[in-house]
């Protein structure tokens, strides 16, 4: 009796083949003249007349003859996928991570759609920004964001204010000159947030999600390697289709 990953291995090949070999007949039944010929002979009317050799031309494609071909093709195909699914049916495999049972008796087929939902995931994850390492983060839980403590900077403002050149005199009033300069008018408090995620806390998920990956595969083949029992349906479909 054939294990199921052995169907799954000649499933495709036989799929390919099957298509293939169906493709070309249906492209030969488009074709009427391939269906239609002719034999005609000469018979002279009188004895003197002159002759003429017989023009034929076969037919190269008959009906009958097509649908039996088909019907060979397909049998194959449609009895080895009739095995798989019935026994993909009875395919079921728990999900095992460090020892630990996560799922129970899971179908090979929810275990494949699994897999792939994983490496999405994984993808998804590996993308997420992470918190940046110059600052000092805290987890808000009120905003359910990260925070960094204030930080103080200082607010300037531009002022002109005159100085003296030189000193008035008897003879020559003050000379005096005006000046911009910055001066303190305040204090910004910035407090930093930002919703990525620390690094360690990706990294933890990631190789959660590998480690449930790994596990979800080693199910997938444990359950692939159910004995599938070899079932017939074609020749039923055929009789039921081409009886008289």
């Amino acid at each position: 009796m054939p294990k199921l990953n052995q169907i799954l291995a000649i499933e495709k090949g036989i799929k390919s083949r099957v298509t293939g070999a169906v493709t070309k007949l249906r492209k030969m039944i488009l074709k009427p003249a391939l269906l239609n010929g002719f034999s005609k002979t000469y018979v002279k009317k009188d004895e003197d007349g002159d002759n003429f050799p017989p023009e034929n031309n076969k037919v190269q494609l008959v009906a009958s003859e097509a649908i039996a071909d088909l019907q060979k093709h397909l049998t194959e195909l449609l009895d080895v996928t009739l095995t798989k699914d019935v026994a993909n049916c009875s395919a079921v495999a728990d999900v095992v991570v460090e020892g630990n049972v996560i799922m129970e008796k899971v179908p090979v087929t929810y275990l494949l759609f699994l897999e792939k939902e994983l490496a999405n995931l994984q993808s998804f994850v590996a993308q997420i920004p992470v918190l940046g390492s110059e600052d000092d983060w805290f987890f808000d839980e009120n905003s359910n964001l990260y925070k960094t403590q204030p930080t103080l900077t200082s607010k300037t403002k531009k002022v002109q204010k005159p100085i003296v050149l030189y000193d008035a005199t008897k003879e020559h009033p003050a000379q005096t000159q005006l000046i911009t300069e910055d001066i303190v008018v305040g204090h910004w408090s910035t407090v930093k947030q930002s919703g990525a995620l620390p690094m360690p806390r990706k990294k933890q998920i990631l190789e959660k999600i590998e480690k449930l990956s790994n596990a979800v595969k080693f199910a997938r083949e444990e359950a692939n390697s159910t004995e599938a029992k070899q079932l017939y349906i074609a020749n039923k479909i055929f009789q039921f289709i081409l009886d008289k």
